[in-house]
């Protein structure tokens, strides 16, 4: 406690602790990408957060000074994200994905799929048909359903996903984006209570195989261990959405999946399938597409 003390008595903007807080992270060996993938970004994030300034701010309030207040309070949630290794998002309760802010805490996954910038660009050009219905399948805080509802216009999305918990998240999210007229919640195992057929499915389910989820970072161990672990090669949810979504899909529709590094565990499961990976331009990879045709001709029947 005499070294915070110091801190609180020698330091006194934010620019001083926002460099301060960079080393603390620096010697904690933290890990990052939940929302930053560095220090300086990690600490302007988390600080502006704490002082309830938004995130356009503009640089020269670095040089403002802090009450002691305002200090004791950075420096114990510094202290909280090094020692506890809890990642930025749980700790703001906030993350952004596909330029929207959306409510997060433990009981979801921390958005960040490439999936945003599909959905940013309209699903052009895998998108044969106007888009009027939307599937979020595992949707876990909403945030790939809402944004398509953002995205796509006067649309209907359903955000469906097994965890009570994660529909919960979803919900208060709707409500945060004034959504209640275009989103539907749909508690489903997977298809297992879904009803309608829609344009789109998109989907990020869990895609982590057993032996990559116990070597990931801490940080990724505060996150529902449900909504990332996918057995033993990360497929067990790919293997059912694959051999069942076509059964949900207008007759036009489109499937978009997220399977993350087990890509190449599942061009090994279907080795005669001819798989479509998107590239992104901001990064992230393990994205798919197909058409319902095509889920028709590879995977009808092979659950």
């Amino acid at each position: 406690m005499e070294k915070h003390d110091d801190l609180i008595k020698y330091l006194s903007t934010i620019r001083d602790y926002a460099r301060w807080a960079m080393g603390r992270f620096s010697r904690a060996k933290i890990y990052y990408g939940h929302g930053t993938d560095n220090a300086w970004d990690e600490a302007i994030t988390l600080i502006f957060h704490l002082l309830h300034l938004p995130p356009e701010a503009n640089q020269q309030v670095l040089d403002a000074t802090l009450t002691k207040t305002e200090r004791q309070l950075i420096i114990r949630v510094v202290e909280t994200r090094c020692h506890d290794r809890l990642p930025l998002p749980y700790l703001t309760n906030e993350a952004w994905f596909a330029g929207l802010c959306f409510t997060v805490d433990e009981r979801v996954l921390i958005p960040r799929s490439p999936i945003a910038e599909l959905i940013e660009n309209g699903f052009a050009p895998w998108a044969q048909a106007e888009i009027n219905t939307v599937l979020d399948l595992c949707t876990g805080s909403g945030c790939i359903g809402l944004a398509c509802a953002e995205y796509l216009g006067d649309i209907k999305v359903d955000l469906a996903d097994c965890s009570v918990d994660a529909l919960e998240i979803a919900r208060q999210n709707i409500a945060r984006h004034g959504m209640a007229r275009n989103a539907k919640l749909i508690q489903s195992d997977l298809f297992k209570d879904i009803e309608a057929r829609y344009d789109l499915i998109v989907t990020n389910p869990p895609y982590v195989d057993s032996a990559d989820l116990d070597s990931m970072p801490a940080e990724f161990h505060h996150e529902p261990r449900m909504a990332l672990e996918a057995g033993q090669d990360g497929l067990d949810c790919a293997r059912i959405i694959l051999a069942e979504a076509s059964e949900y899909l207008n007759d036009n529709g489109l499937l978009v999946m997220e399977v993350g590094n087990s890509d190449l565990a599942l061009e090994q499961a279907y080795p005669d399938v001819p798989f479509t990976w998107l590239e992104f331009e901001r990064g992230g990879h393990g994205v798919c597409v197909f058409s319902r045709q095509e889920l028709l001709q590879y995977f009808a029947g092979s659950a």
